[in-house]
């Protein structure tokens, strides 16, 4: 749990730290949002979330409350306040507090919240070490999913339905039965020594961290593949994992059940969570 938030211009403590009643995130999602993972009180990839919060607030016509220099400045006061030196920072833009009203309100300014907290720093690599396991369910998302927006009801019910299932993620089909990405990362499997994850289009979040793997797997002369993938794919698959900005590079070893290669923490896990770590930008 955080010790001291940034809302709206001040720092205080995380149990008096308030927003208004008719911001309107609250009320119609209407906003947009990053996580920053930090490594030794460093931000991981910050200019690919920062230019990625940007394009969001854009598409969303969402004035940035603060200037575009300001905010690695605050993520890393929050960063000190909270002594966090292996965690994440959650950060967090609305249009605003307004009276309730569907159309876009006049000349209110923007909202801005950030939040961190540590985590231990033996939990991912625990949780690499088991690998997960997933279940696939629809994609009920609206459709512009590539916008890191509020509208998180779906992903939170597909994350329900993995966990209730005694899963850790879930990953979600489209109406074709093609994997779009998981509910909150990006989908990959290997076949052949093939990378293959699905290309970037509204149907899918241009995750940070899957840019980041794909730069640097390429550079050490991996093939790869952006394509649809669906349960029969899955099923012929050597190897399959996530990647998202608190889960890193993750092992997948089970799909609805069915064990993925022999059920296994693969060796092209293992060398891509390397080759990963071994690439990423630290601010």
């Amino acid at each position: 749990m955080s010790r001291e938030a940034f809302v709206n211009g001040e720092y205080t403590a995380y149990k008096k730290s308030y927003i208004h009643i008719e911001d309107r995130g609250y009320q119609f999602a209407d906003g947009v949002y990053e996580v920053f993972a930090i490594l030794d009180s460093k931000i991981v990839d910050y200019e690919g979330h920062i230019e990625r919060l940007y394009r969001s607030l854009n598409e969303l016509r969402i004035t940035s409350p603060i200037q575009k220099k300001s905010y690695k400045f605050h993520i890393k006061e929050i960063i000190r306040r909270n002594i966090i030196k292996d965690g994440l920072v959650y950060l967090q833009v609305t249009r605003g507090v307004a009276n309730r009203d569907f159309k876009f309100p006049k000349n209110t300014k923007s909202s801005i919240v950030i939040i961190g907290r540590g985590i231990p720093s033996n939990y991912y690599n625990d949780n690499f070490n088991k690998g997960i396991n997933i279940k696939t369910t629809k994609d009920l998302r609206w459709k512009r999913v590539d916008i890191k927006s509020l509208n998180l009801l779906p992903p939170v019910l597909a994350k329900q339905y993995a966990i209730d299932n005694d899963c850790e993620e879930a990953w979600l089909l489209d109406e074709d039965g093609y994997i779009t990405e998981g509910s909150s990362s990006n989908a990959w499997i290997v076949k052949n020594k093939k990378v293959i994850t699905r290309p970037v289009s509204n149907s899918i979040l241009n995750g940070i961290t899957r840019s980041s793997l794909i730069k640097s797997l390429m550079k050490v002369g991996y093939q790869f593949s952006e394509r649809r993938f669906n349960l029969k794919d899955i099923k012929n698959a050597d190897e399959a994992f996530i990647t998202s900005a608190t889960q890193f590079v993750m092992p997948v070893i089970t799909v609805n059940n069915t064990k993925i290669g022999n059920g296994d923490v693969g060796k092209f896990a293992r060398l891509f969570k390397e080759i990963y770590f071994n690439s990423i930008s630290l601010s």
